[in-house]
Order: C-alpha cells, then sequence, then structure tokens
C-alpha cells in the first residue's frame, strides 16, 4: 500500500519517540534528562544491566552504543511487536490518532504535485523578498526599521513585501510557467466572485513566509500597511500544505535553539516572535492567527516538556490564557504542563523586549506561574467570598475543573495545591471578628476587661479548652482519615494555645496528603507532634492509644468539638453578663442571673450526671464543675455589688 505524500512526516511529528520506548524500558534517572528529550535506558534488545541505549526525543532516532541497534519510532514497534511495516505504522497511527489513509493508486501523482506546490512557494518566497529590496517597498522597510529589524535580520526572517497591485504575483508566476490553477492551490491567489481573473491573495502587506518542522514553505502571513485594511494581519488559506491548526511559526528553528537549552516560548504574532529571537530567545514559536489547538500543544510538549505562554499584558492576552487552561487540563502528564508569563499591562513581547532588552524579558519568564495559579486566579478575580454558598460554589467549580486532569498523580497534586491555596484565602486571622470581602478576615478589638481577666483569662476553664483542643489534633492525626468529616470544625477550632495552632494550620494544608503525620514532622519538626501526643491528658485518649479507629476518632471528635462548642456558649453569656454590670449591677441583671442559677439547681436535682462531671448551664446544657464554680462566682459578685450600691 502507498502512503500518501507528508503521511510519515505528520505520523512522526505527532509521534513522541520517548512515549513509545518508555512503554519497554525503564529509564535510567541519573544520565537522562526529559526536558531536552535526551533519554537513556538499558538496551531492550540486549541483555544488560547499564543504560547503553539512547533516545534522542527531538530528533526521533533511537541507538544503543552495545548492540548497535537503532531507528526510529517505526522501527522500534516492527523490532518490539514483532510486526510489519505498515501493521507498526497502523499502531503508531492509531495512539496519534491518524486516520489510516485508504489504498490510493494515485499516491505517486499527489507527492509530485505536492512537490510542485512547494516549488511555486519558493518562487514566491525570492518575488516578495525582492518586492522589499525596489521602491514600492519604502514604506515596508521604514516602519521595519522602526521596529528594529535591519537588513540582515530581514533576510534572516525572508520578510518580503507584496504590492499593491491586483496580479503582480500572479503575473510573475505565470511569467514562469507556472499554471493558473497551481498558484490557486498555493493559496497566493483567489478566483474572482464577479466573473473576472483570479487575484493575489497578498496586496501592499509585509510578507512572513511560513515553514512547516522540515524547513519547507508552506503558507504565508502578511501584515497590512494600510492602517485602514479591515484584517490587520492576513495567513494564507489552507491548502495541502498548509493546515494552520497543526502548524507554528518559526517552529524548526525553535525545535533547535530548545534542543540547545533555550526555554520554549508561545508568543501571539510573527513580530513578537522576531523581536524575541532576535534577542537571544532563539526557541520562539506563535501560532497562525487562531487560538493554541490541541494539535499544536501536543506539537509544543514534543519540543519541550514545558512550554512558557507569553502573553499580552491586556485583557485579550489574559482571556486567550484562561481558554488555554481548559484545554490543556485533560492533556496533561507527568513532566508535561504549561506556565505563564503576562507581559506588563499594555505591552506585548515585541513593545517589552524593545524598552527594557533581553534581560526585561528574562525578567518576566523567570516569574512564569505554573498553571494551577493561573486557575486559581482564574476563578477568585473579582469575586466576594462572604457567604457559605459563595464558598461552595468555588469549591464546586474548581473541583470540575481538577477532573478534567486525566493522569491520578496529577489530578492528586492540584487538589492539594487547590487546598492549601483555599486555606490561605480563607484562613481566620487570629483574633478575627468576621468574614470581610474577598475571602479575608476583618478583625476586631478583644474585650479585655479586668473583669474577664481575672475570672475566666486565668481560670482553670483556659487550662481546660487547651486540653481539648489537644485531645482533637492528636485524634486527627492519629486517624487522618477523619480529616474530610471534620475539616470545617477544625479550621474554625479557635487555638488559646500558639503551638496547637500552628499544629491546625499545618495539618489542615496537609490533609490531603497519603501521610500527614510525615507532613508536620517535615514542616514543623518532630518534636512538635511528639510533645503533643506525650501530653498525660492526651495520650490516656482512648482514641489517640488506638489510632486507626475511625469509629472511636469520629465520637471523640464530636464529643470533644461539642463540648468546646458549649464552653463557648457559657462563656458568651457571662462575658454579656459582665458587661451590662461594668458599673453598678441592676436588678434587672441580678434578677436574670439569680433565675439562671435557680433552673441549673432544679437541673442538676433532677438531672445529675452518673459521672458527676457534669452538671446544667443556664441553657439547659451540660457544663463542668469548673464553669459551675465560676458561675456561683459570678452571682457572689453580683450580690456584693448589689448591696455596696445600695
Amino acid at each position: 500500500m502507498s502512503l500518501p505524500p507528508g503521511f510519515l512526516d505528520e505520523l512522526r511529528t505527532r509521534t513522541s519517540l520517548t512515549q513509545v520506548v518508555g512503554r519497554k524500558v525503564m529509564w535510567d534517572s541519573r544520565k537522562s534528562n526529559q526536558g531536552k528529550g535526551d533519554m537513556w535506558a538499558p538496551c531492550p534488545f540486549h541483555q544488560e544491566k547499564t543504560a547503553s541505549f539512547h533516545v534522542d526525543d527531538r530528533k526521533g532516532y533511537y541507538y544503543c552504543f552495545g548492540c548497535h541497534a537503532k531507528g526510529d519510532a517505526i522501527s522500534f514497534v516492527q523490532e518490539t511487536e514483532n510486526v510489519g511495516f505498515m501493521e507498526a505504522i497502523r499502531i503508531l497511527a492509531d495512539e496519534a490518532g491518524m486516520q489510516m489513509p485508504e489504498r490510493d493508486p494515485r499516491a505517486q501523482e499527489k507527492a509530485e504535485k505536492r512537490t510542485q506546490l512547494t516549488d511555486v512557494m519558493d518562487q514566491a518566497v525570492q518575488f516578495f523578498r525582492l518586492q522589499l529590496k525596489t521602491g514600492a517597498g519604502a514604506a515596508a522597510r521604514d516602519y521595519l526599521d522602526g521596529r528594529g529589524l535591519n537588513d540582515a535580520a530581514r533576510d534572516r526572517w525572508e520578510i518580503g513585501f507584496a504590492p499593491d497591485s491586483w496580479e503582480a504575483l500572479t503575473e510573475h508566476l505565470k511569467a514562469k510557467n507556472v499554471p493558473p490553477e497551481m498558484i490557486l492551490a498555493c493559496g497566493l491567489s483567489r478566483p474572482s466572485t464577479r466573473g473576472g481573473n483570479p487575484y493575489d491573495t497578498f496586496r501592499n502587506r509585509i510578507i512572513f513566509p511560513i515553514r512547516d518542522a522540515r524547513g519547507r514553505c508552506i503558507a504565508f502571513g502578511g501584515r497590512a500597511m494600510d492602517p485602514n485594511d479591515n484584517a490587520k494581519y492576513l495567513n494564507s488559506p489552507e491548502t495541502e500544505l498548509f493546515d494552520k491548526s497543526r502548524s507554528l511559526f518559526n517552529h524548526g528553528p525553535a525545535r533547535e535553539a530548545a534542543g540547545k537549552g533555550h526555554p520554549l516560548i508561545v508568543a501571539e504574532g510573527y513580530m513578537d516572535v522576531i523581536a524575541l529571537a532576535e534577542g537571544g530567545f532563539g526557541a520562539s514559536v506563535a501560532p497562525l492567527g487562531t487560538a493554541i489547538t490541541e494539535g499544536q500543544l501536543q506539537m509544543l510538549w514534543r519540543v519541550a516538556a514545558e512550554p512558557i505562554i507569553a502573553l499580552d499584558g491586556d485583557k485579550a492576552g489574559l482571556r486567550a490564557a484562561m481558554r488555554l487552561i481548559d484545554l490543556a487540563l485533560p492533556m496533561l502528564e507527568a513532566g508535561k504542563s504549561l506556565r505563564f508569563a503576562l507581559m506588563p499591562e499594555g505591552q506585548d513581547p515585541d513593545d517589552l523586549i524593545r524598552a527594557k532588552g533581553a534581560s526585561g524579558v528574562q525578567k518576566v519568564l523567570d516569574a512564569a506561574m505554573p498553571m494551577v495559579d493561573l486557575l486559581w486566579q482564574r476563578e477568585i478575580e473579582g469575586k466576594v467570598f462572604d457567604s457559605p454558598e459563595r464558598k461552595a460554589a468555588l469549591d464546586k467549580t474548581l473541583r470540575e475543573k481538577i477532573l478534567l486532569i486525566r493522569d491520578p498523580s496529577i489530578r492528586r497534586h492540584y487538589g492539594d495545591a487547590i487546598k492549601d491555596m483555599r486555606w490561605q484565602l480563607f484562613r481566620p486571622q487570629r483574633g478575627s471578628g468576621g468574614f470581610q470581602g474577598k475571602g479575608k478576615w476583618a478583625p476586631t478589638p478583644l474585650v479585655q476587661t479586668d473583669t474577664r481577666a481575672s475570672m475566666l483569662a486565668a481560670s482553670q476553664g483556659a487550662v481546660e479548652h487547651r486540653l481539648r483542643e489537644a485531645v482533637i489534633l492528636a485524634v486527627a492525626i492519629a486517624t487522618p482519615e477523619v480529616l474530610d468529616d471534620f475539616e470545617h470544625e477544625i479550621e474554625r477550632l479557635e487555638c488559646q494555645d500558639p503551638e496547637n495552632a500552628r499544629l491546625r494550620d499545618q495539618l489542615l494544608r496537609f490533609a490531603n496528603s497519603p501521610d500527614p503525620r510525615a507532613e508536620l514532622d517535615a514542616a514543623l519538626g518532630p518534636d512538635a507532634v511528639e510533645k503533643l501526643m506525650r501530653h498525660p491528658h492526651v495520650s490516656i485518649a482512648p482514641a489517640v492509644r488506638r489510632p486507626g479507629d475511625v469509629d472511636l476518632a469520629r465520637l471523640t471528635l464530636s464529643e470533644e468539638l461539642a463540648k468546646l462548642k458549649t464552653e463557648r456558649g457559657l462563656s458568651a453569656e457571662i462575658a454579656e453578663a459582665e458587661e451590662d454590670i461594668a458599673g453598678v449591677a441592676d436588678e434587672a441583671v441580678t434578677w436574670r442571673l439569680s433565675q439562671a442559677a435557680e433552673a441549673r439547681n432544679r437541673a442538676l436535682r433532677s438531672k445529675q450526671e452518673d459521672s458527676g462531671e457534669f452538671d446544667v448551664g443556664p441553657n439547659g446544657a451540660p457544663i463542668d464543675k469548673q464553669e459551675r464554680a465560676e458561675l456561683d462566682a459570678l452571682m457572689e459578685r453580683i450580690n456584693s455589688s448589689k448591696g455596696t450600691s445600695r
């Protein structure tokens, strides 16, 4: 079976040799450099222990320095799968998502036609370059000079000029015996809708040749010289040679530069790429008049593991970045991602390099953010999360985006990163009074009256609060499986002990980790958790002594959190009463507390706890003996104050 021209080139372009070979070997991580596509492994064709089998992913070839086996992806599949040439192509085409061509008896004819088309395109390149040097190209030369492109740079990029004429290129090619149908097939002319002769596609435009990865001219891009032209930039129409969704401007030279260690930069247009490359950033490419497509993204990853998307510093550039996130998420793999370098507002890479030079561009590239950061920024930008419903909506949106990631390992790491950023956004500040605006808490002054300091802060109740919070944290660390159920309550836990507060923050940060205890030890040092676990009150807790008992851990956390909630309620009642008697107690306050005491005593007589640990508070909720003593002391003080006032 004859394959159509270009099919094998396209197959090799879409196929990563590293992925094909990686199914059969274990890469040597010490010798391999995945970012450069330079991989080493023990040879799959002969028995050896050293890594003498080399894969050059950029060139698409492998070679064994031991047995001298060599070839490309097709020959590798043939040898390892024991299949023929066409079957190997079918296997690779299926993996690359390419349709195997039907038997085509005219394959040779098509190959010849494609060769003829590329010859015509080369003639057009020379015509446009010559026109730039004529009097008609004077304004174009002045424009290019103003953009910093001298004669040498123009020659390097083969920049040309299409004169302001309807048939200048067509007549030139006809004089070279090029048939009109070939000119049309190359996209260099267009048929007239009024029955006239075909007319030139490019007129009064600066011309940039677009070449494929092998260096063949497949299309042109033209920048209008007339500011009133409807299209500032115009690309060739799609032809047998040109598929804009699978082409990149400067693809071949960028691939070569990336192989030498240059970062792969994706800009928006021809001038950005040229300016970057002339400034020393040779591995620069651009899509051709469209947003980056899935095919182009795969092409980028075959050149570099982590391309940097350099977008204009305006709303359009940011929108393009946001659209790219949704395209890329399902395609992410280990070692394949994107970083985003946003230009200063109102500037593109060309503007920046002319204003700040290569160092200015490098500074922006060094600050390129990972894709997960831009995803987070997109979902919170300009939004207010001042209610549980809005927070839940954010969680839902982010969960849906993360679920688009097919790779389970990357999906988990994205979840961890989002969880960490969410914690930073919603983390209440110490002593905070309420949620304010865009994920920030507004602190309110703490009431620190002499009364409260003497009766509550120094009381045994504060000690018991710290013991309870210590038990809660210890149980969660001992049985981290319950963290999902109690994460919200632990997040709202007001730790009076600063060390407990640090433990709480880090525990929530690493809640999704496979081993939170190990993460805590790494973040805080092993002594922090050990000190917590060695505390006598903590170490005797059944749920701490039986780590992994999920039911017991849930029961313990529910009880301890409920006790703290009750304690907060009682403290609030006492604080309110103390504020009421800041000067002289009045009859209403005295009566209210006396009624509370009577209600407590009635409840005690009829509903004493078997253990003797709990009494019943004014609101019918259980309180411990210390809390009852505080309430009695307050009653005594109120009565004394009342007598003095009289």
